[in-house]
């Protein structure tokens, strides 16, 4: 994928999370959903915000637990199989 679909990528991911407040007042979860897809485009397609990203996880150990979980990842599975071993 190249730089300028990638920077389209973040580009709608930015919109995303910016538009989450206002569908955040319709009925239902849809305000959830809207920034997830928004952050997992960003996360996906730009180096620097992953590494902000991964820099507030480390800071910040139970929002890394919840991350884990709510993604269900394989690293946190290892995390916990080395921590209890």
């Amino acid at each position: 994928m190249g730089l300028p679909m990638r920077v389209a990528l973040v580009i709608v991911g930015v919109l995303l999370v910016v538009v989450t407040p206002l569908v955040a007042v319709l009925p239902g979860p849809a305000g959830i959903f809207t920034f997830a897809a928004g952050m997992a485009l960003i996360l996906r397609n730009s180096r620097w915000a992953r590494h902000r990203f991964a820099r507030r996880l480390r800071r910040h150990p139970r929002l890394r637990a919840l991350s884990d979980r709510a993604l269900r990842r394989a690293s946190a599975r290892r995390r916990r199989m080395r921590a209890g071993a």
